[in-house]
C-alpha cells in the first residue's frame, strides 16, 4: 500500500482523530472511507459540479 504525505490544519486533524476514535477506527481508515464516498458521489455528477465541490472542500481545509 502506498503512503501519501498530506498537509491538514491542526484543528481539522483533531476533528478527524476525534471521529476516528469515536468510531474505533484508524485515521487512515476514516480518510480512505471519506475519499471513497467523495469519489463515488462525484461519479454521479458532472465534472463542473465536481470542480465546484473540490473548491468548496479546498476552502474548508484552509
Amino acid at each position: 500500500m502506498a503512503k501519501v504525505l498530506l498537509s491538514i490544519p491542526d484543528k481539522f486533524l483533531n476533528q478527524i482523530d476525534e471521529i476516528a476514535s469515536n468510531e474505533q477506527r484508524t485515521r487512515s481508515e476514516l480518510i480512505r472511507e471519506a475519499l471513497r464516498s467523495y469519489m463515488k458521489r462525484n461519479m454521479l455528477f458532472d465534472t463542473k459540479k465536481a470542480a465546484s465541490d473540490a473548491q468548496v472542500l479546498d476552502t474548508l481545509l484552509d
